[in-house]
C-alpha cells in the first residue's frame, strides 16, 4: 500500500485555541486537539522593536511521521489506534522543512564558561546582522561581565529578546533552537518546553557527548542550511512524568514559585493531593537519597506489579538517556529511533534483576513499598530533585512531544559516530592516565 509521506514541519501559524489538527496520512478521521502549552505566567519579556507581533504566533503540532504499512496479506489489517504516540518510520525520511521561513531563534549558552563567549558573540552577530533573525537569550547569560562590558557587542545586545526561566513563557515564540556547550545545554533546552519543542541544533563546545553533533568551525554554512530547510532530524522521545504527592502541609506562593522551588503553574491541587508534571529527555532517577538503608520501591507496568527494586535505586530512561546514567549502571545503549523505555536498577541487592526494555506505549508507576524503612528521592534529568514518601506515586509514559534534534549527516550515522568517538575518547583518556602514572 503506497502512502504519501507527511513532511515534518516546524512553523509559526496563527491557531485558535479550539482548533483541531488532522493527520490525513495516519488517521483520516482522527482529530488532534490543540492543548495549551508552556507555563501560564505573566510575561516580562524585554522585546526589541523587531519583535512585532510574535505574541500572535503559534506553532502547529506537526511532529507525527507517516504510518507504517498496516495491511498484512490480502485481507488482514491492523485496527486503527487513536492512542498512538509515535510512528516508526525510515530514519532517512526524517527531514526538516518549514511552512514559513523561520524568523526567531533561541540561543542557549553554557553559563560561566569563558571559552564560549567568542563563539556566542560570533553566532549572535551572524544571526542578527546577516540573517535578520530575532534572537532570544536568557537574561542571566547577558549578565556575564565579559558580555555586559563589551562595548563592541552593545549594538547587537540591544536587539535581543530576553527571558527568565520559570517566569516567561516563550514556547510559542521560538522557531528553532541553537545550543552552545555540551549535552547539558540540550537537556536544559528540553526543560524549557513542556509541550511541542522547536527543532534543536546543538554545537559541540563542551565535554564530549552524544547529543551535540555539530562543530563550530563552519557554523555559518551549517546554520544557513538549517534556515533553508536542508537538514535531517532525529525525533528523540521524551518521558511524560506525573508525580502525585499526599498534601502534608500548607505551602505559600511568592512570585509564582513555591517554597520548595517547584513552579506553581505546573501544580494542580486536589483534595489532599499535589500533582506535578514534567517532560524528561534523559531519565527519571529514583534513589535512596541520604539514607544509609537500601531503597525499596515497587515498579508497576500497566497496573501490574513486575518487581520490587531493592538497592541504591532505579533509572527509567529514554533511548537518548541510555547512553547517560543508565549506561554507567550497566544498561544497553539504544538508538534514539527505537521506541522504548528502559528500566535499570542501580546496584541491585538481587543478582537476578537486570535492565528491562519495554515498549514506548506502556505506563510505569513507581511507589515506595509498604515495608520500606526510609523515603526515596526522585530527580528529572538531574533537576527538580524532591522527596517521595509513603502514599506518593510516580507515573511515567512516553510523551507525545518528542525533541526534534537536527543531525549533521543522518540519524544513524551521527549516533554510531558519536558512540565510536566517545568510546575511543575514554580509551585514550585511560591510556594517558596510565602513561602519567608510569
Amino acid at each position: 500500500m503506497e502512502m504519501n509521506r507527511e513532511k515534518l514541519c516546524a512553523s509559526k501559524a496563527d491557531v485558535s485555541s479550539d482548533s483541531a489538527y488532522h493527520c490525513s496520512t495516519c488517521h483520516d478521521d482522527e482529530e488532534w486537539s490543540n492543548t495549551s502549552r508552556g507555563r501560564a505566567k505573566s510575561r516580562s519579556l524585554s522585546a526589541s522593536p523587531a519583535l512585532g507581533s510574535t505574541k500572535e504566533f503559534r506553532r502547529t503540532r506537526s511532529l507525527h511521521g507517516p504510518c507504517p504499512v498496516t495491511t498484512f496479506g490480502p485481507k488482514a489489517c491492523m485496527l486503527q489506534n487513536p492512542k498512538t504516540i509515535m510512528h516508526i518510520q525510515d530514519p532517512a525520511s526524517q527531514r526538516l522543512t518549514w511552512n514559513k521561513p523561520p524568523k526567531s531563534v533561541l540561543v542557549i549558552k553554557k553559563i560561566r564558561d569563558a571559552s564560549l563567549l567568542q563563539p556566542f558573540k560570533e553566532l549572535c552577530v551572524y544571526l542578527t546582522e546577516e540573517n535578520n533573525m530575532i534572537v532570544y537569550v536568557e537574561k542571566k547569560v547577558l549578565e556575564d561581565p565579559a558580555i555586559a562590558n563589551d562595548d563592541n557587542f552593545g549594538p547587537v545586545k540591544k536587539k535581543f529578546c530576553t527571558f527568565r526561566e520559570d517566569y516567561d513563557d516563550i514556547s510559542n515564540q521560538i522557531d528553532f533552537i541553537i545550543c552552545l556547550g555540551g549535552d547539558g545545554t540540550l537537556l536544559y533546552a528540553s526543560s524549557l518546553f513542556q509541550g511541542s519543542v522547536p527543532p534543536v541544533m546543538a554545537f559541540h563546545l563542551g565535554s564530549l557527548g552524544f547529543l551535540t553533533p555539530f562543530n563550530f568551525e563552519n557554523f555559518q554554512s551549517q546554520v544557513t542550511q538549517v534556515i533553508e530547510g536542508n537538514a535531517a532530524l532525529v525525533l528523540r522521545s521524551r518521558l511524560k512524568v506525573k508525580v502525585v504527592k499526599e498534601h502534608r502541609e500548607k505551602m505559600t506562593v511568592q512570585n509564582g514559585i513555591e517554597e520548595n522551588g517547584v513552579v506553581s503553574a505546573n501544580i494542580e491541587k486536589e483534595v489532599g493531593k499535589q500533582i506535578m508534571q514534567y517532560q524528561v529527555l534523559n531519565e527519571v532517577v529514583v534513589d535512596r537519597g541520604p539514607s544509609s538503608y537500601l531503597s525499596n520501591v515497587d515498579v508497576f507496568l500497566d497496573g501490574h506489579l513486575i518487581t520490587t527494586v531493592q538497592g541504591d535505586g532505579v533509572i527509567v530512561s529514554t533511548p537518548t538517556g541510555s547512553t547517560a546514567y543508565a549506561a554507567a549502571a550497566g544498561a544497553s545503549m539504544i538508538h534514539p529511533n527505537v521506541p522504548a523505555i528502559m528500566i535499570t536498577p542501580i546496584c541491585p541487592h538481587s543478582l537476578s534483576f537486570r535492565p528491562i526494555v519495554v515498549p514506548a506505549g506502556v505506563e510505569l508507576k513507581i511507589m515506595l513499598s509498604p515495608d520500606a524503612r526510609n523515603t526515596a528521592w526522585v530527580s528529572f534529568d538531574g533537576r527538580k530533585r524532591q522527596e517521595i514518601c509513603h502514599g506518593d506515586s510516580i507515573s511515567i509514559t512516553t510523551s507525545c512531544y518528542p525533541l526534534p534534534s537536527i543531525c549533521f549527516r543522518d540519524p544513524v550515522s551521527d549516533w554510531f559516530e558519536s558512540l565510536a568517538e566517545c568510546l575511543h575518547w575514554n580509551v585514550r583518556k585511560k591510556q594517558n592516565n596510565f602513561a602519567v602514572e608510569e
